[in-house]
Formats: C-alpha cells, sequence, structure tokens
C-alpha cells in the first residue's frame, strides 16, 4: 500500500508571502496586521509577552542520556510506542516526514523518521530531550497545541521563530482516558506534506487508536491485578511484544524498546503462533508454513534458526515446543486492526490497515490469515462505515477495482454530493478496463506452425 503521507498539491507563494508579512508586522514590529489566523496570532502575543527572541531559540536540552532514559521508560506514552510506530513511523522514513512524541510539557522524548530530515532537525535543535512547549520557542504545532489542548497545524512562518519558518508542522495532545488529563503529544513535522489537508485526519485517527490502547491496558491491568495489591505506577506495565507484518513482505518485532527485522519465513512462523496460542503440532504447523508435504524436518531446522534470533531479541519469546507455542502474548499489527473493527471504530482500524498481510507470502496459513482480515474489514467497512471511510477505502490497493465498494459509496453520497462525479468516473474506468482484460482473457489465440 502507498504511503499515506505522499501527497500532491501545488504551492501557494502569495498564501506564505502574506504570512510572513503579518509575521513581520506582529512580531517585528509589533503593529496588527491582516491574514493570519486568529489561534496563530494569539500565540504570537503569548510568546511576546514572554519575551521570547523571534530570531533566537530560546529551547535546551532538559535531561542528560541516562535522565533521559529513565523518565521516557516511566512514561506512560512508552507503552503505546508499538502502536505509534505502526501507523505513523514506518510510513515517514521516506517520505520527509518526522514523528515526534513528546510529554505533557512539551519535551521531546522520541524522534524517528526520515533519517536526513532528523538530521537538518537538528539544526533547530528539534531532538529529543529538547523542550518544544510554547514557553521555550513559542508557537509551534507541539507547543501550541498542548497550549489550546487540541491538534493544530503550523506553517511555515506561522511559526514565531524564524529559525523554524522552513518548517510545518501537526500536532494532537494525547489524553488519559480515565481522568482526560494531557499525557503527551504527538506531531509530524517536515515541509508542505506535514500540513496537507489528510495529514491533521490521519495523525487524529492515530492518537485515538494510541487512547484506545492505553484505555485497554488500563482494563486489563485492574482485571489482573489482586484485590489488595497496590497501585502500581503505568511505567511498571511492560508494553506487550508487537510483531507489525501488515503491508510488508518481512516482519517488524518490537519488544523491550527495540525493534527487530525478521525474514518472511521467521515472520511467517510467529505470525502464525500468534494467531493460534493454544498451539500447534509440528505436522500441523509444517503444512501451514510449506506448500509441499513431508517438511517437518525443515521447519525443525526453521524453529532452530528462530529461536537464536529470538534468545537475542526477546527471550521470553522463545517458542516451546509439543505443540509449538509462545511463552507469552505476541501482539499482531492485524490484531489491532480487528480490534478496532469490533469496537466500531472503523476510520481507525482502517488506519492502522497498512496492507496485506506479508502480501508475497504463499505459506497456507498466511494466505488463510490475510484474506480472512481482509474480508473482515471490506465486510465491516461496507456494512458500518461512514461514507469518508469507504472512500478511503475504495482507494485503497485491495479495493480500487472493487465494483461493489465504488458502487456502495455511491449510493451513500448525497444526491448533490461534489465527489458523486469522482465516484461515477472510477466506475466508468473500471468497467472499461475489466472489459479490455476479458475480451484479451477470451480472444482465440493465433495457432502455432
Amino acid at each position: 500500500m502507498a504511503s499515506p503521507w505522499i501527497v500532491t498539491h501545488t504551492d501557494d507563494v502569495r498564501d506564505r508571502a502574506r504570512i510572513a508579512s503579518a509575521h513581520d508586522s506582529v512580531v517585528g514590529t509589533r503593529m496588527p496586521a491582516t491574514g493570519v489566523r486568529r489561534l496563530v496570532e494569539e500565540s504570537w502575543q503569548r510568546s511576546l509577552q514572554l519575551k521570547l527572541d523571534p530570531d533566537r531559540l530560546g529551547t535546551a536540552l532538559e535531561f542528560d542520556d541516562d535522565e533521559l532514559r529513565e523518565y521516557r521508560d516511566a512514561h506512560p506514552m512508552s507503552l503505546v510506542l508499538p502502536t505509534i510506530h505502526s501507523l505513523l513511523i514506518r510510513h515517514t522514513f521516506d517520505s520527509g516526514l518526522i514523528v515526534a512524541v513528546g510529554d505533557e510539557a512539551g519535551r521531546l522524548l522520541w524522534i524517528d523518521g526520515d533519517r536526513s530530515l532528523r538530521r537538518k532537525a537538528e539544526g533547530m535543535l528539534f531532538v529529543e530531550g529538547a523542550d518544544w512547549s510554547e514557553r521555550a520557542v513559542g508557537t509551534s504545532a507541539p507547543g501550541t497545541a498542548l497550549a489550546l489542548d487540541h491538534g493544530i497545524q503550523i506553517q511555515g512562518a506561522e511559526h514565531f521563530n524564524r529559525i523554524v519558518h522552513p518548517w510545518s508542522c501537526t500536532a494532537v495532545p494525547v489524553h488519559d482516558p480515565a481522568s482526560g488529563r494531557v499525557l503527551g503529544v504527538i506531531d509530524i513535522t517536515g515541509g508542505e506534506d506535514a500540513v496537507a489537508p489528510a495529514t491533521l485526519p490521519l495523525l487524529e485517527a492515530a492518537v485515538a487508536a494510541v487512547e484506545s490502547e492505553l484505555r485497554i491496558r488500563r482494563l486489563d491491568e485492574l482485571s489482573s491485578r489482586p484485590r489488595r495489591a497496590t497501585l502500581r505506577r503505568p511505567s511498571a506495565v511492560a508494553a506487550e511484544p508487537l510483531l507489525a507484518v501488515l503491508g510488508s513482505d518481512t516482519g517488524r518485532l518490537t519488544s523491550r524498546g527495540k525493534a527487530v527485522e525478521l525474514s518472511m519465513r521467521h515472520a511467517e512462523i510467529l505470525t502464525l503462533l500468534a494467531w493460534h496460542p493454544e498451539g500447534l503440532s509440528v505436522d500441523r504447523l509444517a503444512g501451514l508454513v510449506y506448500e509441499r508435504e513431508g517438511s517437518v524436518v525443515t521447519l525443525r531446522a526453521e524453529m532452530v534458526r528462530l529461536r537464536k534470533v529470538l534468545e537475542v531479541a526477546d527471550e521470553a519469546l522463545v517458542p516451546l515446543s509439543r505443540p509449538y507455542r509462545l511463552p507469552r502474548k505476541l501482539e499482531l499489527d492485524a490484531h489491532r486492526v480487528l480490534a478496532f473493527l469490533d469496537r466500531g471504530a472503523h476510520r481507525v482500524a482502517l488506519a492502522a490497515y497498512s496492507g496485506a498481510l506479508l502480501p508475497t507470502s504463499s505459506a497456507p496459513g498466511i494466505v488463510a490469515i490475510r484474506a480472512e482480515l481482509s474480508a473482515r474489514l471490506r465486510d465491516a467497512l461496507l456494512t458500518d462505515a461512514s461514507v469518508d471511510t469507504l472512500l478511503s477505502y475504495a482507494r485503497s490497493d485491495e479495493a480500487v477495482y472493487d465494483v461493489e465498494v465504488w458502487r456502495a459509496c455511491l449510493m451513500m453520497l448525497p444526491p448533490k454530493s461534489p465527489k458523486r462525479a469522482a465516484v461515477v468516473s472510477r466506475l466508468e474506468r473500471i468497467e472499461i478496463e475489466l472489459g479490455a482484460v476479458q475480451q484479451v482473457a477470451t480472444s482465440p489465440q493465433p495457432r502455432r506452425s
């Protein structure tokens, strides 16, 4: 599936010039100006009242390396890093974007994404451990989102500090599902794509998924806690290991704060064991992994290699035998998609579905899981999703030729919706293209002499 960050749009040079002119008036000469959003100008005024220098960044590193590591491990946001990686970070590496996760005070705790862009961002001290609250740097997406307690996009010269004007960003606060208090903020930073129209809704969906997982973890902790047990800090709850296998031919195992890339074969085996937590006999597992019969010996050799990998990555996941099974729960990103569907969170489920499960794998068991997941997503969206969510699904690689999905979109759209013309056009193109393919398939082949 194509990255959700790749967006095409034309640059509005006049708009950027207008914002820059307003910044010069309000921040430079303390004169009122038009042509800038009210919330941005109000943030500029707060920054001026703090006597911040618009030409020098006052942010500083709040922690040394050891302090940062200890603070991050104890922070509730550490529990949902695998979800953030699966929904956001993994799509940014080649898209000219970076994702930052900050605490409730605006201090950046984790930054990942496009490596080249991360190096450039270091020039404005957009690094782990730095304070990017409004009180430190003035108007910015992470700081202003926390100040206003809602999602926000800040483009170019809307930043208070001129050093940050080449950048744009979108940020959304994360709340504790139980108390409602702000736990932190998730930010997407880069060029124009960082403030594309689709970025804010996608980030809001990701934050909804993060808050949903925090709620589930809290409920799990309460249900498993002995009645007289003392309250534990959230940091004492270790994040479940996560195996990401959607939209990729390899697996990415995240456990104990580190990520390990797995080969397709090892990802297949772990996926099957996670999907069948009750365990699988050696014959059954061999039949699900290999297309040919008599593969038990091959499977046993592969299990030896997998155990060696897991002993380094997370020894608590080394499979047991007779039957083959995992000693602890391993969550799949596919499990999360299904969990969101079961809760009716269709938009979040679609955002979490980054593509088919191990799409080129021909292992019989993987083919079956892939088909089941795809069918359940499709059926749920066709049955209960909003028209906007269904349209997003229709535009995905998986449904781009699905006539039933496109027709359902057409039926759901209001008669005067401007989106109807594009849907009708898409249906016509599908019929033409499928008709051409069918004609080629049924045409008589020339005889060979």
